[in-house]
């Protein structure tokens, strides 16, 4: 495969930006994975910490892994649109520049930690572009009342990013679950968390919901914590139910 340390412009944040791309040695165009960090990490960190490259190399699949900074991809309340910079500038330009399908049936996403939260973010917010999106050990009720961001050390951070009252807004996965499935949009779904991660309760409380409401969802829980042991196992389980999702032959 080919290792892209790739730096473009964000028009949305009016700055430089980075992303790790790995992409095919076959011929494109490929289906992409939109694979996203945790709170304290960037775009390079997939890449450090697992074996994602040898993972994917089998696929005709390109994995585009941005920095999110701290912004949890989503349109802060008092602070940057990180969702737009996502779809936009991020999307945007990998496409751009990058020989990518550029359909739905194409495009996934998926994420740890905050980037779990925001994969669903993305995934359920903008429905029209991913087929299909994966959580491992998600902050998934980071939009739904939950005011705890584990490593952050500004107690107003939250309230940067989400404001006072995130449910039922573009914030809370759960309101925009809802709108998807009203609409007939909702892509596949996947969610997995070790059993003795610090976030497995809230990946309990937001299936049981998706559960009320009859969201279609795999779920599982794995031995493990809050690690890279964990991720870089699971990811591979991932990658599994997106190749089925995109249609992709080995």
């Amino acid at each position: 495969m080919a290792l892209i340390h790739y730096h473009f412009f964000s028009n949305v944040l009016g700055k430089q930006v980075g992303a790790t791309v790995l992409l095919p040695d076959s011929p494109g165009p490929y289906a992409t994975y939109y694979l996203l960090h945790g709170l304290s990490d960037d775009h390079t960190i997939w890449h450090r910490r697992t074996r994602i490259e040898h993972y994917v190399s089998k696929l005709p699949l390109a994995v585009v892994m941005p920095d999110g900074f701290r912004g949890a991809y989503t349109n802060n309340d008092n602070g940057p649109d990180y969702a737009d910079y996502m779809i936009e500038d991020v999307i945007g330009s990998a496409e751009k520049h990058f020989n990518l399908k550029k359909s739905r049936s194409a495009r996934c996403i998926g994420g740890l930690s905050m980037g779990g939260y925001g994969a669903l973010r993305l995934g359920l917010g903008f429905p029209d572009l991913f087929c299909s999106v994966n959580s491992h050990s998600g902050a998934l009720l980071w939009g739904s009342g939950q005011v705890r961001m584990a490593g952050n050390r500004d107690p107003d951070e939250f309230l940067r990013i989400f404001g006072k009252k995130p449910i039922g807004t573009d914030h809370d996965l759960l309101a925009l679950a809802k709108k998807c499935q009203k609409a007939g949009k909702l892509p596949k779904i996947r969610i997995d968390c070790g059993a003795d991660d610090f976030l497995i309760e809230a990946n309990r409380s937001y299936i049981a919901k998706l559960k009320a409401m009859r969201v279609p969802h795999e779920y599982e829980e794995f031995p493990g914590v809050h690690d890279w042991d964990y991720w870089d196992a699971h990811v591979q389980q991932a990658l599994a139910f997106h190749a089925k999702n995109l249609k992709l032959k080995r």
